[in-house]
């Protein structure tokens, strides 16, 4: 790219230095909104921010998650018999799950932090495809929604499930992660089967 052409796209760019501080020219705000429709997590002059949710009501919230990792036949065999050398996988990992779900804020920086009220996480062995199947479901009665918690805490379990028996067979995968359902809020109930 030229010179020319990169200074050309710079002033098409806001003046934060110009305008730190100051209200952004309506212009460039209607420019901004137009550019990025419905994203709550930034402000007008394209900040990032932590929304605002101290005007909401608390409602019950509710959000299950999903995901899988597939894995060799000697790891299906022994996470499934409890043989693996560092211990009960399942047991550890939702564990691991739970913790995840508890420290969501402190990976995704604009969640908030939540006082949540449940979590669970299990496991589905599937034999045919070689596969452990994760599920993670969260509570709360709060001003937001919990779906990034039970995200986090699949995500976070499988991970936990890489990590035990990453001495049989780094060639795992994990995947399909996903939310399966949601409830409450102004959105409410909302599912996905995939």
């Amino acid at each position: 790219m030229k010179m020319t052409d990169q200074l050309s796209e710079l002033s098409e760019l806001p003046d934060t230095a110009q305008t730190s501080g100051t209200v952004q020219d309506e212009a460039q705000t209607k420019h901004w909104k137009e550019k990025q429709p419905g994203f709550t997590h930034f402000d007008s002059n394209g900040n990032a921010l932590m929304v605002d949710v101290s005007e909401k009501a608390d409602t019950v919230r509710e959000a299950l998650a999903t995901g899988s990792i597939q894995v060799s036949d000697e790891v299906y065999q022994a996470v499934a018999s409890g043989k693996v050398k560092k211990g009960d996988v399942l047991s550890i990992a939702a564990a691991a799950g739970i913790m995840g779900a508890k420290r969501t804020s402190e990976l995704i920086p604009m969640c908030h932090i939540l006082p949540l009220t449940g979590c669970r996480v299990w496991f589905e062995m599937e034999p045919q495809q070689k596969k452990i199947r994760c599920f993670c479901e969260v509570k709360i009665t709060g001003k937001t929604g919990v779906e990034m918690e039970a995200l986090t805490g699949v995500s976070t379990a499988l991970l936990t499930i890489y990590d035990m028996c990453k001495a049989m067979d780094k060639s795992m995968e994990i995947g399909e992660i996903y939310l399966r359902r949601k409830t409450g809020g102004r959105s409410g109930e909302v599912l996905n089967h995939h």
